[in-house]
């Protein structure tokens, strides 16, 4: 049974990160779903003035959130540049090793080519299957890498609708792992 969810997504670094942290709490409750925010562990001991040791502390606790929630809700949208945060990366992909649903919300509909073309043109190449240094882009109509996307429950719009999505599974009883 999903009852906690582990709240992923570079929303930590927002300089209103607090505060933004209660609101996704307050939306799961809404759904009937803890909400476990990074921030929420990483407390004022984790500064140790070393700041490996520091980051350590972090990861630590970080870890003991996605080991303690049933499932994940990620904020998967680009995050300086076209891609999601490399952290929120780490954190889907430890979640679905551990056998953890995921779900993740992307603002627009679209394949990824298509969403860089929309938002970050200045990264392809007059080729639309390439980006400016030439590199292949990822298509298969999927809205992110597909090291993302299939094994996630990907959902548009935003964490309300990926919570919304999450509940109607849950309710109508399908197999969300």
């Amino acid at each position: 049974m999903i009852t906690s969810l582990y709240l992923a997504g570079p929303d930590i670094f927002r300089p209103d990160a607090v505060a933004h942290g209660e609101r996704l709490k307050a939306l799961c409750a809404r759904h009937g779903f803890e909400g476990l925010f990074p921030l929420d562990a990483q407390v004022a001991g984790h500064a140790t003035g070393d700041a490996r040791d520091t980051a350590r502390g972090i990861y630590r606790a970080d870890i003991g959130l996605l080991d303690a929630a049933d499932a994940v809700l990620a904020n998967l949208d680009f995050f300086r540049g076209a891609e999601p945060d490399s952290g929120t990366c780490f954190e889907v992909g430890y979640a679905v090793a551990r056998g953890k649903p995921v779900y993740a919300y992307v603002p627009e509909s679209g394949s990824l080519a298509e969403r860089i073309h929309h938002r970050c043109p200045q990264y392809l190449a007059a080729d639309a299957g390439m980006d400016v240094h030439g590199w292949q882009l990822e298509e298969f109509g999927l809205p992110l890498n597909l090291m993302l996307a299939v094994p996630c429950v990907m959902v548009v719009g935003g964490v309300e609708a990926a919570l919304q999505r999450l509940r109607s599974d849950i309710d109508a009883r399908r197999d969300v792992a």
